[in-house]
Formats: C-alpha cells, structure tokens, sequence
C-alpha cells in the first residue's frame, strides 16, 4: 500500500542493508504508563481512551519520511546527515523559506507541515482509516435488514478489523529497526513522544479541573482510569463525556479521546491487571465481568485457580463484603481436602512441550518429564513440539521432589492409589492467587485456611477394591481398613466396624447405611447413564476414556466407591442380627 502510494508522487522506496540496520541509532522515547494506585475501589472510575493513537498522531502532525527535516541539531549544518538507516541533506535556503510551516515534535524532529508537503504515511492511513468507516457502516445497514446477512457480516468484521490493523501496525514499521524494511528511528521517536505528551496533558488537565472532582489512578500508553470519589454512576458517565469532548476539543484532528466504560466496583492490582464490573452505557442494566491480565483470563494455571478468583471476585463486587468471600473459599477448600472433585479438567494443567533439544540435560520441566515417560513406554508417543501436554499433581512420599508427582490425568482415572495432592493445589495454586488480589485490602486467604477445622484428607483408595484387584498399596496406611466407623465417622476401635453407640442405636444405623448404598447406586447409575447418551454404547465397560470428558474421573470414582457395597451390606446383616438377638431377649 505505501509503495503505491509513493509511486503516485512519484517516491522511490529506501532498501537498507543489514548492516544499515545494525548502524541506526536505539529509540529514545517511551510511552507513558503510570504505576497505578493499587487498591479495590468502590468508587466509580472511568475509563477513557485515544481511538487509534499512534495513526492519528501521524495524520495529525504530518509525519512521514517525505516531511521530516530531522533532529535540531543537525540542521545548523551545511552537510549530510545520519537519518534513520540512510543520510539526508537539508539546504539551509530550505530552512528559511519554509520556517513558518516546520512543526518540532517533543524528540526535537522537525517535520513539514501538510500546507507544504503531505506526507505519504498520513495520505494512506487518511485512506485505511476511511475505508473502515465506511465498512463500518455497511455493517450497520446489513444489521437494518428484515434478514441480516450472518456471511456479509462475518465478511465485513473481517475485513474492517484489517483495516484496522494496517492502520495500527504503520507505527511499528517505522520502529522495526532489527527486521523491518525501512526503519526511522527519527520518526518513531516522534510519534511515542507526542502521544506520551498527549496523554500527559489529558491526565494534566483533568487533575487541575476541580469541577469534574476526578483524579487520574492510572494511565497506559493512549488510555487513562479517572476515579470520582463520592459520585453516582450516572454522575461518572457524564463527566467523563465532558472530559472526553473537552480533550478532543483541544487536540488537532482526528485525535479523538473516546468514553470507553465505568468501572464499579473495580480492583488495580498492578500495571496492565485490572478487574472490575463494567457499564459501557448508562442504560446498561447487568454488568460485564471484566478482567484483564489476571488470573482469571490467563492459561498458565489449571482451571481451578481461575474459576476460585472469578467467583470470589464476583462475590465481592455483588455484596461488597469480604466475609461472604471466606465462607465460600472455605467451602472451597473443604471440598478439595474432602476429595468432592465435580471436574478433573479443574486441576489439570497443560504446559507447552518445546521438544527434548530445547531443553537443558538437568531441566525439571513437567512437560519434560512426561514427555521421557512417553517415550520410554513407546517412541511414537512422545508429543509432538509446541504441543500442551496435561498433568496433574499427586500425593507422594515425604520430602519426594515435586517433579516425581507430575501424573497423566489417565494415570490418576485408572489408578485408585493416587490422589491429587489437595495441599498443594490449595497452598501452592489457590492461595496466592487469591492473595494477589485480597491482599490489596489487607486480608491473607493463608489465615482463612489455617483457621478452618482440621479433618481426616479424602482416601481414594478402597481396601476391598484392591484387595478385588489384587493392586498393590504404595503407602501404609492403604494397607488397613479405616479405624472410623462408617456411620459416625468417629475412631472405632473395630477395625472398620461400627462403633458401641452405632451398634446400640440400630434403626439409625440402618437407614444411614442404607441411604448411603442407595446413594452410591444413583450416583453411578447417572452418570452411566450420561455416558451411554453420549457414546451411543450400551454396554458400561465400553466408555470412552477421553481425557477431556468432564464425566471420565466421576465415573471412574463411583465405580471403586461401589466396591464399599458389600461391606456395607455385611453390616446391615450383622445389625439385623443385632436387632433379632436383642428382640428374643
């Protein structure tokens, strides 16, 4: 596009070298990103930002390679100069004839104004940023349709997104000084420096006016977070119309600064990670969750951090009250310790396989190490590069290094002697992704976890199926029965059997006992039931072992849990005997 451009004014396109490349002088300028108040604000905060920044700058001021003059300080000389990759001479009779129309960015670049000379970069994105407007609309008339077109609109996005692409990315080939084609560090220079000193007046004047009673927390490049202490939500949304309208009145065109949404409630955490409910319109009834950079939107953890933050998060935003939040991170963390898991895909994780030469000889990388137990089970099995290979993390013997709990998500279905490692996906996982957030208000999920009431952590593996399967136990206790008593859940000193005050109160026993059996029969037969929908198949023992069926571990689960049955049932017979004995005394 910039090539037919230029040809049209009759511009021959500059080619550097490599090594051209390689002799230009590093950027200088940086935008503005302000380290924000961090803290959780009640507050309405607005967000407003500059639509298309950097491509209105360019329009704006006129800068491209066929205007500027370069740097002050090279333009008291009489001879060439450095300018960008290339040289360039400016005649001092040059100066002097056009010293009312020079403009001088904040880098001290001087630039031809566009009464002189207009530039090539600001005539093709005047032309880009046109042609988006007008597919824009061409949307906005196939949405008016009786019956919008779903293809023309697919279509449409597609391209106006191009578009607004091109326009966004005509920066960065100015800046691209290492694998670029035709880098100016002049102009790129120019650019960052204006639009950081765009923002900074915006942010400038907003604090000093003492009508909008706003105050800038934050600001990021082209966009800036105003907090209105004390004001309604309709109140925020009107003055940040006016501070909006009264910044673009200031700015040349097509600088536009755009109301973008409110936040209320909202937390800054740090820069570039925010989250909060958002109001993009004043009629907006519901609002968005809307998060950046957090946990909740990132795939560096396993699911379940994120889904724990996301509804923690929502808790506190509706009720405003962080003890509503420990009641439900409790509950949480009980049902992790208690081995009550709705969804394995909750704790899988799923790390990026880089290949085994990407990798040092001693690297403890998960992915690495189940990577080499792939392939020394079978070569062909070994992931492919750049593959997510899932894992999960189990329980161990003490003092075992972590890297000996990595587990397949299969291992841990077909194999009831492991169990995941609830200590670490609750300390290690959960714990400090909540206190990243929570501890901006001065409470640690650490304390809320110690003061919770201790209990015996979740067995998964049942004696008698074991014993069925002649699978052999890998810690001690997987060698004896449990010494609580199955109705109570209090010590017995029968070794399984129910205890003195169980064994008294028989009716209770016995429906306890009873309801319990009829609750394991249901649960499996549900899922059984889901699982045979799902596959077409009849026949139970032919389910699908898919890794990524949320269904797969429950199954897997209720059916050791079944192998409790006949013992359960021998009790019922022993309390019917009980019962009989007691009745014929």
């Amino acid at each position: 596009m910039m090539i037919r451009s230029a040809k049209l004014s009759n511009y021959i396109m500059v080619s550097p070298s490599v090594h051209q490349r390689a002799k230009m002088r590093a950027p200088q300028s940086l935008p503005l990103i302000m380290e924000p108040e961090s803290n959780f604000y009640i507050d309405p905060i607005v967000v407003l930002d500059f639509q298309s920044l950097y491509p209105s700058i360019i329009i704006a001021y006129n800068y491209c390679y066929s205007t500027c003059l370069g740097r002050l300080e090279h333009l008291s000389s009489d001879e060439p100069f450095t300018f960008g990759c290339t040289s360039l001479y400016v005649s001092k009779n040059v100066l002097k004839q056009h010293i009312d129309n020079i403009h001088i960015s904040p880098n001290a670049v001087a630039f031809l104004k566009p009464e002189v000379r207009k530039g090539i970069l600001p005539q093709m994105l005047t032309e880009i940023l046109n042609a988006r407007v007008i597919v824009k609309n061409a949307i906005k008339d196939n949405d008016k349709k009786e019956k919008p077109s779903k293809a023309l609109k697919k279509l449409l996005e597609a391209r106006q997104l191009g578009l607004k692409l091109i326009a966004n990315v005509t920066y960065g080939y100015t800046g691209a000084n290492f694998s670029g084609r035709m880098p100016c560090v002049e102009i790129a220079d120019a650019i960052v420096s204006k639009g950081r000193e765009t923002l900074e007046k915006a942010i400038k004047l907003v604090n000093e006016n003492k009508e909008w009673g706003g105050r800038v927390i934050y600001g990021d490049t082209d966009s800036m977070f105003i907090l209105f202490p004390g004001c309604t939500k309709e109140e925020a949304f009107k003055r940040g119309h006016e501070i909006a309208e009264t910044v673009t009145s200031l700015n040349p065109k097509p600088i536009k600064l755009k109301f973008e949404k409110v936040y209320t409630p909202c937390i800054l955490q740090t820069m570039k990670r925010y989250v909060g409910y958002s109001y993009e319109t004043l009629d907006q009834k519901e609002p968005k969750f809307d998060a950046k950079g957090v946990e909740t939107i990132r795939r560096d953890s396993c699911p379940l951090a994120s889904k724990t933050l996301e509804k923690s998060l929502k808790i506190l935003f509706t009720s405003l009250d962080v003890g509503e939040v420990r009641s439900y991170v409790q509950r949480q963390f009980q049902k992790i310790l208690n081995g009550k898991i709705s969804s394995l895909q909750d704790f899988i994780f799923a790390r990026e396989y880089r290949g085994r030469s990407n990798y040092t000889e001693n690297a403890c990388v998960p992915s690495l190490e189940i990577a080499k137990r792939l392939k020394a089970a079978d070569p062909r099995a070994e992931p492919r590069q750049n593959e997510r290979v899932q894992y999960v993390i189990v329980y161990g013997s003490p003092y075992q290094p972590l890297i000996q709990l990595v587990r397949q998500p299969n291992e841990l279905i077909k194999n009831p002697s492991l169990r995941l490692n609830s200590t670490y996906y609750i300390e290690r996982i959960i714990i400090p992704t909540l206190n990243r957030v929570f501890q901006l208000m001065g409470e640690d999920t650490m304390d809320w976890y110690k003061e919770m009431p201790r209990r015996n952590i979740y067995r998964r593996f049942h004696y008698f199926f074991a014993k069925e399967q002649n699978l052999k136990p890998q810690t001690i206790p997987q060698y004896f029965l449990s010494n609580s008593c199955p109705v109570c859940e209090k010590p017995s000193s029968n070794n399984g059997e129910l205890c003195f005050e169980c064994n008294l109160n028989s009716q209770a026993s016995t429906l306890t006992i009873t309801e319990e059996i009829k609750e394991l029969e249901s649960k499996f037969n549900s899922i059984v039931k889901i699982c045979q929908n799902c596959t077409g198949c009849n026949d139970i023992e032919q389910i699908c072992c898919s890794s990524d069926c949320p269904q797969l571990f429950r199954y897997a689960q209720t059916k050791f849990d079944l192998t409790n049955i006949p013992f359960l049932q021998k009790l019922l017979e022993k309390l019917k005997e009980n019962a009989a004995s007691h009745f014929q005394f």
